[in-house]
């Protein structure tokens, strides 16, 4: 591989590895185990296996690996390791690194099942966390402490679109020894690259964008070599969240248009929240890509002026009106996954976040109103005239 492919190439040729047939397409090795020429070839292995050697599929296998190596390449991490979701790998980060007395600091603003690894499951271990608003540099500061193990946050947050500044956080989490872990799911491998920006471990769900058509399942954890293989890897092995060899050959495929989806998506994005901003059925259009979003700013430095592929609608008639308005529209589909070819709208309150108490909607934003709208591919104008034609019949 040529040190000097752009991100583009990376993501259609990087950690190719061809079996001695030769084959275009990236081999599917369905196989859970392998087989050795002897007995001391097995006992070798065991000890010290090779790059190209594999032990068993929830260790590592060919296809697996070049998910990874790709991933990684792309990101500008040393290592990878996939996962079996993109919760997986949430969780799989954080557990692998924390023991009990241990200290995280997270943003408050987060996907509902991130909050329920934080509040309830490294709680029930002991760790101890702490919130915080992710756009505000000085309640970080008050919070990272000598002693914190680690910080954590979303670069966008879900489902209300708040930007952490990465380079900023990442600095006062190393000034006392933390390690920093950033879910960096909506801003994709497109736009944002964390690692660069100071991160030390990159998560994501490769079931959005990577993959982007609704096929499957995964996830993905990035960093250092010593974090991936020393700390990672020993404890996905033997809980069992490895990604499957099919998984890793689908996520392969959708990294060849990954990059043309997504562009093309931000951009219907844009238009989108360009049209509907100042829309008299809206209270608010979050979209971090308009010059109306608090954190437009950051947004110019840390994800190249793009604001991804994400915008949320807060409708004035609350949940009554957004319930109107998601059966109105004729093109997208109500679902919640994100990232798809297929435009996607959801109705926090009542499903990505309903666990949440009504203090805590009420604090992130997240109103009965509100609705998020991941964009796909679809005709850019189609999908214009089909909300405005929603709205009118919500309003």
């Amino acid at each position: 591989m040529s040190d000097n492919w752009k991100p583009r190439t990376r993501a259609v040729h990087g950690g190719t590895r061809r079996s001695q047939y030769g084959e275009v397409s990236e081999a599917i090795f369905l196989t859970q185990g392998f087989v050795y020429d002897s007995a001391e070839a097995a006992e070798a292995r065991f000890n010290e296996a090779g790059p190209d050697e594999f032990i068993y599929a929830r260790y590592g296998n060919p296809t697996v690996r070049m998910f990874e190596e790709r991933m990684a390449l792309l990101e500008g991490a040393e290592d990878a390791f996939a996962t079996a979701s993109g919760m997986a790998a949430v969780s799989g980060a954080l557990t692998a690194m924390l023991k009990a007395g241990d200290r995280v600091v997270s943003a408050r603003a987060l996907f509902g099942s991130c909050l329920y690894v934080l509040e309830e499951i490294l709680t029930r271990y002991g760790v101890e966390v702490e919130f915080v608003d992710g756009t505000d540099l000085a309640a970080w500061e008050a919070a990272i402490t000598p002693g914190t193990r680690a910080v954590f946050f979303e670069s966008l947050s879900n489902p209300t679109l708040e930007v952490v500044d990465i380079q900023s956080v990442s600095a006062l989490a190393h000034k006392v020894g933390a390690t920093v872990l950033v879910d960096n799911v909506f801003a994709t491998p497109v736009f944002s690259n964390a690692i660069a920006q100071g991160a030390d471990v990159v998560i994501y769900s490769t079931t959005k964008h990577v993959d982007g058509q609704g096929r499957a399942l995964g996830g993905v954890i990035m960093g250092t070599e010593e974090f991936i293989r020393k700390t990672v890897e020993p404890y996905i092995k033997h809980t069992g969240g490895s990604m499957s060899p099919f998984t890793a050959w689908v996520m392969l495929k959708g990294l060849e248009t990954m990059e043309l989806r997504v562009r093309a998506q931000a951009a219907t994005a844009q238009k989108l929240a360009q049209v509907l901003h100042g829309h008299d059925a809206l209270s608010r259009v979050i979209y971090p890509g308009h010059p109306s979003h608090a954190q437009n700013g950051l947004i110019q430095t840390q994800m190249g002026g793009k604001g991804g592929t994400v915008l949320s609608l807060d409708l004035k008639g609350g949940q009554a009106a957004a319930f109107a308005f998601l059966n109105a529209l004729t093109i997208p589909v109500i679902s919640n996954n994100l990232g798809d070819a297929k435009s996607i709208l959801t109705h926090p309150a009542t499903t990505t976040h309903q666990r949440l108490p009504q203090d805590q909607k009420d604090l992130l934003g997240i109103t009965p109103g509100l609705v998020r709208m991941s964009v796909g591919i679809e005709d850019a104008d189609d999908l214009v005239a089909d909300v405005l034609q929603a709205l009118e019949k919500a309003g």
